[in-house]
């Protein structure tokens, strides 16, 4: 089977469910960003492999990978697709919010704004975070025109706060000082 169709040669693709949509169309936006965020979530689990002490954060973010590849497949049903995706998993929010706490319970309490910086894994957190935010902004752009699963845009909200805390979580692991915003 060849890798190109030319089926999207005139500005068209099929949406789950064969419903055929601009490339700019919102769900597109959308389930694009998941696919930007999956690479980049991709690219922070390897950088973290490499030392033993974040390996917990790296099998993490590997099933963090497999539920956003949900998230993707749910923003890209179109007509016709209802129920051929199966959903986000009924704990998948749960999970974060508890690795959320676990890490939020290990670190020191912030009192000034951090800035990313001073360590390439750490920097690859928030770029991950500020990814995530931009996904969840087109994925509630779609879903002011289009049946998009709730669940899922939930699940990217949480998200962002676990790139956060794994940010801050990296820098107290690796003993990287933080650096802090001073206007």
């Amino acid at each position: 089977m060849k890798i190109y169709t030319r089926c999207g040669d005139k500005g068209y693709t099929s949406l789950i469910g064969g419903e055929r949509v601009e490339k700019f169309d919102l769900r597109v936006e959308a389930y694009g960003c998941v696919d930007e965020l999956i690479a980049f979530t991709a690219l922070l689990a390897d950088k973290l492999s490499s030392d033993e002490k974040l390996a917990d954060f790296t099998t993490q973010l590997r099933h963090i990978e497999s539920q956003l590849m949900t998230v993707s497949a749910l923003f890209a049903i179109g007509k016709g697709g209802e129920g051929k995706v199966p959903a986000l998993k009924d704990d998948a929010t749960q999970i974060l919010e508890q690795h959320i706490d676990q890490m939020q319970a290990q670190l020191p309490a912030i009192t000034k704004f951090t800035i990313p910086g001073g360590d390439e894994r750490m920097s690859l957190c928030h770029v991950c975070r500020t990814v995530c935010r931009r996904t969840e902004r087109a994925a509630l752009r779609a879903a002011a025109q289009h049946e998009i699963d709730c669940e899922a845009i939930i699940y990217l909200n949480r998200l962002s706060d676990y790139f956060y805390l794994l940010g801050r979580s990296v820098t107290m692991i690796c003993q990287i000082e933080e650096i802090e915003w001073i206007p």
